[in-house]
């Protein structure tokens, strides 16, 4: 008998393999792949010194992603609601970590967001970002309410999303600060509000946004909201970036000046070219033509990632995959906009295209979760 169930076991430990890889994501893969190529091609070109090797930028983004892949892989081996209770274990060890970076670790231009690993410096504030998603997801999957979260019922998320809020606005940290609120706006949308918690919200966030402004934000972070509404007022300080920027990317044209051609990024005119700038050389070398390639092949990748939500088989699920859109698309999308100067310089990167091990390790890990709910958009049995 024992060996008949030890059989039986085995066996369908053998079929939940087999469906696993039925089932595996190869069009996000796919999509991955073909982004993560002309992103490190677009490294390469902006961080190349003339000589016959490639930068240590591209080595270490290089790694990092193939790393990154690999660990995917993995994550797609075990069930996405594992995290349902494991989330707020990862929530309370990033919470550890943005305190250590935020009061014990040495500053760097007057920042305090690095973690020196010895092998990897890591940011905390990236991982935090993927984490609030996790545990509001698992929050609002738990709780059915017919006619919408009213304000009491807000309390708790918000609690979850003020902690790290704090910790990295201490650091300073604006741009991923405000990510956070961001995420946490679109998690409280998606999952149906009262139109008076609406309105209460609403009124509660213009009254922060002149609390921000009036007492909380510092000088250098007001500069930047003033040089983005007039760039030209200082033009040799801190408006420069904004239009360094909207030259590379106007100088492009409609095909572009060539791969590894590109005047603003090569001659050193444009700042932070392979981190948030990264884009703007893109345009430069590429063109309208290639942007319009490259976004069409983003965004049909976050497209299949809204897909993924809507087909996958219980409430966290579509709560966990929408939350995992949304952390890239918003970063993509205010990248996009302060690169054409239409949004202030804030500090945020282009998942998957700007350098940055932190930010890179987090996407893939993202992209790995959507690829595992889709995976198990059916039941499966194990």
């Amino acid at each position: 008998m024992e060996r008949t169930q030890n059989t039986q076991r085995r066996w369908q430990m053998l079929r939940f393999d087999r469906r696993l890889v039925h089932y595996f994501d190869w069009v996000m893969l796919l999509l991955l792949i073909l982004v993560s190529a002309m992103a490190l091609a677009n490294l390469f070109s902006s961080t190349w010194s003339g000589g016959p090797h490639a930068s240590l930028f591209f080595y270490k983004q290089l790694y990092i992603l193939l790393f990154g892949i690999a660990l995917i892989l993995l994550l797609v081996s075990f069930d996405y609601k594992e995290l349902e209770t494991l989330g707020f274990i990862f929530y309370g060890l990033v919470l550890l970590l943005l305190i250590y970076a935020g009061f014990f670790v040495e500053s760097i231009a007057g920042t305090q967001r690095w973690i020196d690993l010895g092998f990897f410096r890591l940011q905390p504030s990236e991982p935090a970002k993927l984490v609030l998603v996790i545990v509001l997801a698992s929050y609002f999957s738990r709780r059915e309410i017919g006619k919408g979260f009213g304000i009491l019922e807000l309390i708790k998320p918000a609690i979850l999303t003020l902690a790290p809020f704090v910790l990295i606005m201490i650091q300073p940290d604006l741009g991923t600060a405000m990510m956070l609120a961001i995420l946490f706006c679109s998690m409280i949308l998606f999952v149906k509000l009262r139109w008076s918690t609406i309105a209460i919200l609403g009124t509660l966030g213009i009254s922060t946004v002149v609390f921000f402004w009036k007492f909380l934000l510092k000088d250098y972070q007001r500069n930047r909201i003033e040089t983005f509404l007039n760039p030209e007022g200082d033009p040799m300080n801190q408006g420069y970036q904004i239009m360094q920027s909207k030259i590379a990317v106007g100088s492009g044209q409609a095909f572009g000046k060539g791969f590894m051609e590109g005047t603003q990024g090569h001659l050193h005119f444009l700042p932070e070219r392979h981190t948030d700038f990264a884009f703007s050389v893109w345009g430069e070398e590429w063109g309208f033509a290639g942007s319009v390639f490259f976004l069409g092949c983003y965004f049909f990748m976050l497209l299949w990632g809204i897909n993924i939500a809507l087909s996958a088989r219980d409430k966290f699920g579509v709560l966990l995959a929408f939350g995992l859109v949304m952390l890239i698309f918003w970063q993509a999308v205010i990248n996009l906009l302060m690169i054409m100067g239409l949004l202030p310089v804030v500090g945020i990167p282009l998942p998957l295209f700007s350098y940055g091990g932190s930010s890179l390790l987090t996407t893939l890990i993202s992209i790995g979760l959507l690829m595992n709910i889709r995976m198990r958009r059916f039941p499966l049995k194990g």
